[in-house]
């Protein structure tokens, strides 16, 4: 069975509404709700005093109707009588602020009283519901990545890094705090980073980045711990947000849940947003190992930056059968029912303001007898891809820090750009988590953009990858420091100059709009260096310029395989052309071949999903593919049309 659904808030209507929900959810298809997230108020209305009446009454009603429920634990939103108990429980900004109640996530993970109030909710959840029919899965609070400066942070923080560095001397190392008078004498001088008269320490940054990652999974570790004890039947998981603002590293986090859930809003209202979600779900698929599920998506809107765009006819299925298609285990949205007021009274929901007599819903009905349809995908293989980009969430936070060489160096946007390429050069993909993995399995290309901080053991994991007979694509800012942000010293890319066979001795970021040209056409943008061969052979040279005939883009024959350097920003259309020569001369090949240029093909066991995201109709075979719709086949019987 594949997931469908998503968040219902019922605290937030009138009783009589919730069996109208149950007759909808039911004529939709609907199979799961995510119920309780933001309702702690409404558990524990004071301390101490709970009201689960109402919450009995939704699980009964959603189990008599053949729904399933993943239960949340509501501790990302403590209510207004906490709060005022525990003014020290409110974040402290980095400013040095502290915040007042009055939006979600108004706690400070560190805080002795928080973390006790949330294990007491969870708990109390537990003993009460952790057998009860409805429950298929526990949601743990709600995208975790909560950042707080206070002083009991600043404990908590000291602790970590004694416990990371041993002493203050090698601290005082890895810091490298003999610049600008920084080296501390004793463990209190050490706060957490605030606001400070000029550039701060990226070392201390990092660590207290990496300590918030952990410090906000120890919250959800006691939290999950009650709630298995209770039942170990019933699987825990928490959705992963992303954002540059999220200190969690979701990599290592997966490890620590029973099912990767992901959320996830695309942010383009163009044919980006389709690159968005196979990004988002390639990634998804990576850190759960194979399975995953969508835990939230806007069903019925694009959040573009300053404007909501409604979605076209057709979009939500194809986006939803996307991350299917990638591994997901179903398709969730936030939200059930669009509120009638609060913070996010215009967000999306399957049964806007309008009701169900709308677009989305209908589409949704339609959605819910496709997933119903494929109900043997939930059990079928992941797609196998035979390229892999990196992903890692430290060289991100690294780059995010002041003092970079330019202000334009963006590593979310790299990783992206490199995905997107291969994407459009129709190569199914996936992640590669350099922090956490200590081999690269048999892929025959693996594309590394912007991975700023590497190991000595990453290193060697790469080393090895190629002497197997990889091909390996680095680009700029990719090996320069050590996982504490010191540099590799003797040139750039440190980590990686051996099997590039490159030295790089110069930067020379452009500004913003400057064309650059290379002697075989490819064209850049951003970024130029001045590159040395050492035993790499030179590919592309730059055409004018300060770096005029000198490399651009080099390959450099390592054991038995290839490494290739790209020192510049190529644009997309230049990325997806080098990239696609590497997945050739890599055997890597598309899972069909002479596509039409809009349309993508997915494999996921024995079916096959064929996107067309252009605006006429496309043949594939003898299969047509209306224009943004998509059909389904089997990818062992031959070209029967499929579903979809």
């Amino acid at each position: 069975m594949l997931f469908f659904g998503g968040d219902y808030n019922p605290e937030q209507w009138p009783e009589e509404v919730w069996a109208e929900d149950v007759a909808l959810m039911r004529r939709a298809g609907v199979n799961i709700a995510t119920v309780g997230v933001f309702s702690w108020s409404n558990l524990e209305p004071e301390r101490g005093r709970y009201e689960f009446g109402w919450l009995d009454r939704v699980l009964d009603l959603l189990h008599a109707g053949g729904i399933k429920v993943a239960l949340a634990t509501p501790t990302a939103s403590p209510p207004p009588w906490f709060s005022l108990a525990h003014p020290e429980a409110l974040p402290v900004n980095a400013d040095g602020v502290r915040l007042t109640h009055g939006s979600r996530d108004t706690y400070c993970v560190s805080s002795p009283a928080y973390r006790a109030a949330a294990r007491e909710i969870a708990g109390r959840l537990a003993e009460r519901y952790a057998h009860h029919p409805a429950l298929a899965m526990w949601h743990v609070h709600n995208e975790y990545g909560t950042d707080c400066r206070c002083d009991v942070t600043a404990a908590a923080f000291r602790t970590w890094l004694r416990k990371k560095h041993g002493d203050l001397d090698a601290l005082n190392e890895a810091w490298t705090t003999a610049f600008w008078s920084q080296r501390y004498s004793a463990w209190e001088q050490i706060m957490p980073p605030r606001t400070t008269q000029y550039l701060s320490n990226p070392a201390h940054a990092l660590d207290f980045r990496r300590f918030l990652s952990d410090e906000l999974l120890g919250g959800f570790v006691e939290q999950r711990d009650l709630l298995r004890a209770a039942n170990p039947e019933v699987p825990v998981t928490t959705n992963f947000v992303q954002g540059g603002w999220v200190s969690v590293d979701h990599a290592r986090w997966a490890e620590e849940v029973d099912i990767v859930a992901v959320d996830h809003y695309p942010d383009d209202a163009g044919p980006g947003a389709e690159e968005e979600t196979a990004f988002a779900a390639d990634l998804a698929r990576g850190w759960g190992g194979g399975s995953w599920l969508l835990m939230e998506t806007g069903p019925n809107l694009i959040y573009t930056r300053g404007r909501m765009h409604a979605k076209e006819p057709g979009r939500l299925t194809a986006h939803s059968l996307s991350y299917v298609a990638r591994g997901s285990s179903g398709a969730m949205y936030f939200q059930w029912r669009q509120p009638r007021g609060g913070a996010e009274l215009f967000h999306s929901a399957l049964v806007p303001h309008a009701g169900p007599d709308t677009p989305v819903f209908r589409e949704a009905v339609a959605l819910g007898r496709t997933l119903r349809n494929l109900s043997e995908v939930a059990t079928a293989d992941p797609p196998a891809a035979s390229v892999a980009v990196t992903w890692d969430a430290p060289s991100w936070w690294a780059l995010q820090a002041p003092g970079l060489p330019s202000k334009d160096i963006d590593y979310l946007g790299a990783v992206r750009q490199a995905h997107r390429a291969l994407f459009r050069a129709k190569l199914q993909t996936d992640f590669v988590f350099p922090g956490v993995a200590t081999g690269f399995g048999d892929y025959a290309m693996i594309v590394v953009p912007h991975l700023y901080l590497v190991s000595d053991e990453a290193a060697a994991a790469f080393r090895d990858y190629v002497a197997a007979g990889g091909h390996l694509v680095v680009t700029y800012l990719s090996g320069i420091a050590e996982p504490d942000t010191r540099i590799r010293l003797g040139g750039y890319p440190g980590a990686f100059r051996e099997i590039l066979g490159v030295r790089v001795v110069e930067w020379h970021p452009q500004p913003s709009g400057t064309t650059i040209t290379l002697d075989d056409g490819l064209t850049a943008d951003r970024w130029i260096e001045r590159v040395e061969t050492a035993g790499a052979e030179t590919i592309s040279l730059y055409a004018g310029g300060p770096l005029a005939g000198a490399p651009a883009v080099t390959r450099n024959r390592y054991g038995s395989g290839s490494a290739w350097y790209v020192s510049t920003g190529l644009t997309d259309d230049s990325l997806q052309t080098l990239l696609s020569r590497v997945a050739r001369e890599a055997g890597a090949e598309p899972v069909l071949t002479g596509l039409p240029p809009e349309v993508e093909a997915v494999r996921r066991g024995d079916l096959l999903f064929l996107f067309n995201h252009g605006s006429v109709p496309a043949d594939v075979g003898d299969v047509v593919v209306p224009a943004g719709g998509v059909r389904i086949r089997s990818a062992v019987e031959g070209p029967a049309v499929g579903r979809g």
